[in-house]
């Protein structure tokens, strides 16, 4: 069981034991629940992926290089060509320079939170965290605003993931696979497959009695997000596991050798594979995510060895199949960590790491209406800042969300009658969209 854990505590299972469907009752229901606390349509995408690699990568030395600064930061490895003219990345990430044409960089993105924590907090809103209130992820917005199917989780977080439903209430918190799926082995998440004997009418049986059970205290409920929330988690753990739909979708053993093998072997890849799956039965938000990116020490040997590796191999797989799935046209992607890392080399080790640095970073934007084959922003000659006004982490969030059809401006209440918008701050950034 690896455990990633970075430089100020924060600690991220990549693989978790998967636990069957207890023998005692249905179990999802219950499982939905701990996960939990742990819109008109305009946009092209109806469904998301968004790929979260916390711990902060790199931005000089993946899709920001700068091979004309000093040595002491422009670091060791080399930009080439990829397939667009004039667009340069990392000579490590050879697989993704074959599909530029399919994303856009943004660089120059920039914030002052430099803590693990709450750069995580930042990123997966799209809002600067407050102390006083707990803003709703992106999944759990996606979730409210456009509802899919009762028999498919509407929030898919492969192993899990730092977005919460927040204000919004458990009702949209998202279903935690809490593993990765591996090649070659059968996976299943709890509670989507039966086990230990159980079978569909032992379940339809127990599923009755609830409904009796609902119909005695009916009126309870009225009012009380935590109850309606309870009742949701038990109505779509009755549909999910009763529907053949929603087993097969997580059954990446149904993909053809030929579609699956080029995502590669690593936990990552068939994290990935997963989520294009996913997504193509119906499923509307998945998080991937993939941790090790804290590299303070032993920055190159890392990035280039264990790192860059199965991030290029994987990510660019899951672009082109969902291209030619015909599914990128209506898949909105966002890949990013929580910040970059420090333009100037650290002396920790040699060739030494680099630091935390929310003041430069870069992201990646795919699918739906996103132009792809396009650097967006700049930083300046030795990536220390942007160059120019920049861009946020509340850009791209609005960003992603309008490519979805909904609109960050829009409205919510608190419980206690707060109003608050889906992104604080932050504008549409315009030249992603065709």
């Amino acid at each position: 069981m690896a455990l990633h854990t970075t430089c100020d505590g924060v600690k991220r299972r990549d693989f978790l034991k998967v636990g069957a469907l207890g023998a005692t009752g249905l179990g999802l229901a219950n499982y939905l629940q701990l996960s939990a606390q742990g819109a008109v349509q305009t946009g092209k995408a109806t469904s998301a992926i968004f790929v979260n690699l916390p711990g902060g990568p790199s931005h000089m030395d993946t899709f920001d290089l700068k091979p004309e600064a000093p040595e002491e930061y422009r670091g060791l490895f080399n930009p080439i060509q990829t397939n667009v003219e004039g667009m340069e990345i990392s000579e490590h990430l050879p697989k993704l320079a074959t599909c530029a044409d399919k994303f856009t960089i943004l660089r120059g993105v920039s914030h002052t939170l430099g803590a693990h924590r709450l750069g995580q907090e930042y990123i997966n809103t799209g809002t600067r965290p407050l102390a006083s209130l707990e803003y709703p992820g992106y999944g759990s917005v996606i979730n409210k605003e456009q509802p899919g199917a009762i028999d498919l989780p509407g929030f898919v977080a492969i192993p899990n993931t730092r977005q919460k439903p927040g204000f919004l209430g458990v009702k949209y918190a998202p279903l935690n696979t809490g593993s990765t799926p591996q090649k070659g082995r059968p996976f299943s998440v709890r509670g989507i497959a039966l086990a230990n004997g159980l079978t569909i009418t032992d379940v339809e049986k127990r599923q009755q009695l609830l409904t009796d059970l609902d119909k005695t205290f009916s009126g309870i409920e009225k009012d009380n997000q935590l109850l309606d929330g309870l009742d949701r988690f038990g109505r779509q753990a009755y549909s999910m596991i009763t529907s053949k739909k929603a087993r097969e979708a997580f059954d990446i053993g149904k993909e053809p050798a030929a579609r699956a093998e080029p995502y590669g072997d690593s936990p990552f890849g068939q994290s990935c594979l997963l989520a294009t799956r996913l997504v193509e039965n119906g499923v509307r938000f998945v998080t991937v995510s993939t941790g090790g990116w804290d590299t303070h020490r032993d920055n190159f040997p890392k990035l280039k060895d264990n790192l860059l590796p199965p991030f290029d191999q994987a990510l660019a797989a899951m672009l082109v199949d969902l291209d030619t799935r015909g599914l990128l046209e209506r898949t909105a992607v966002f890949v990013t960590g929580e910040f970059g890392r420090t333009p100037k080399i650290n002396n920790r080790t040699t060739p030494g790491g680099r630091d935390h640095y929310p003041r430069c970073m870069t992201m990646l934007m795919a699918g739906g209406g996103v132009k792809g084959g396009q650097v967006i922003g700049a930083s300046d000659e030795k990536a220390t800042g942007p160059a120019g006004e920049g861009l946020s982490p509340s850009d791209a969030a609005a960003s992603f969300y309008h490519n979805l059809g909904i609109d960050h401006t829009k409205e919510y209440h608190t419980k206690t009658g707060r109003p608050i918008m889906i992104v604080r701050d932050g504008s549409v950034i315009d030249e992603l969209f065709a």
